[in-house]
């Protein structure tokens, strides 16, 4: 056991970290499935068990996923001060993410699908909105862990600079579907990609989800580029914007070289947009994501 101990680098002060961070992110886990209810208008536990909603269940995980991807650049373990110290930063980072998912949501629905009513098509059991609004969620708590990584203290600039980093990824989401949209209007004879939505199309949620999530680790690449001081909070901001635009731009223009290799000789309008095939949006979904890894981690 000792010898395990030495090679793994376990401790007991390490192993009481880790007890507090799993103790609270499970708390907050479990409080974002309610909240979500909550937000929706509909006793989640009903709608999840009794009336099998799918799309309910799929936005719901969008926040869990979000929220567990915000608690991991909460984490600090052995770097903390204190086990006190640990538990307050853990707590509130964790709620100021979870808070900062949810307005995100609203900010979403309100600006970047601004021509459905998700609450209400989601509780129709449209999934290809709930597949929508659970990829905005995860892309919003991807750009919100790189700040939280990027910052350092537990003061009010900390979290100043954390509400910067979600404007900027709420400006990134709302560019990203409206180039989407002009994009989709092109290749469809005018027609909406929201409309779309609203019609069940999941096969363009899909591509649409690897869109944005792409777009978000683009944007993630600023934090290697750009110093953290309180005192040029405001010029960090306009950083993560312009770069956050340039990477995305990159991102775009590489995936777009990317699927027409990996899918040479298949007509993705045809298929994604008029056959509704799952299984080519996927691969387009995978193309984008892993693209921007690829190019996130160069930059790192």
């Amino acid at each position: 056991m000792n010898t395990f101990i030495e090679i793994t680098g376990l401790n007991q002060e390490l192993l009481i970290f880790l007890a507090i961070d799993i103790t609270i992110a499970i708390i907050l886990l479990g409080a974002m499935r309610f909240i979500s209810g909550l937000s929706a208008k509909v006793n989640s536990t009903d709608e999840l068990a009794k009336e099998d909603n799918f799309a309910f269940g799929i936005s719901v995980a969008g926040s869990v996923a979000a929220l567990g991807i915000v608690l991991t650049g909460a984490i600090t373990g052995e770097n903390a001060d204190s086990y006190l110290m640990e538990a307050i930063g853990m707590a509130s980072y964790g709620i100021f993410g979870l808070i900062l998912i949810k307005i995100g949501r609203v900010f979403h629905d309100r600006f970047a699908l601004n021509q459905i009513d998700k609450n209400a098509q989601i509780k129709a059991r449209n999934i290809t909105v709930g597949i929508v609004d659970a990829s905005g969620a995860i892309a919003t708590a991807i750009i919100i862990r790189a700040v939280l990584l990027w910052v350092y203290g537990l003061d009010i600039n900390t979290f100043t600079a954390i509400a910067a980093g979600f404007i900027v990824s709420q400006a990134m989401l709302v560019l990203v579907t409206r180039i989407k949209e002009r994009q989709y209007a092109a290749n469809n004879q005018n027609s909406s990609m929201q409309t779309a939505f609203a019609d069940g199309q999941v096969a363009l949620a899909i591509r649409y989800a690897g869109q944005v999530i792409s777009t978000a680790l683009a944007v993630t690449a600023a934090s290697h580029f750009l110093t953290y001081s309180p005192d040029t909070l405001l010029v960090n901001l306009v950083g993560w914007l312009v770069f956050g635009i340039v990477m995305t731009l990159l991102v775009a223009i590489l995936t777009s070289i990317a699927k027409r290799l990996v899918l040479m000789g298949i007509n993705l309008v045809e298929e994604v947009d008029h056959q509704h095939n799952i299984g080519v949006a996927s691969v387009e979904m995978a193309i984008s994501i892993s693209i921007a890894l690829i190019l996130t981690a160069l930059m790192s």
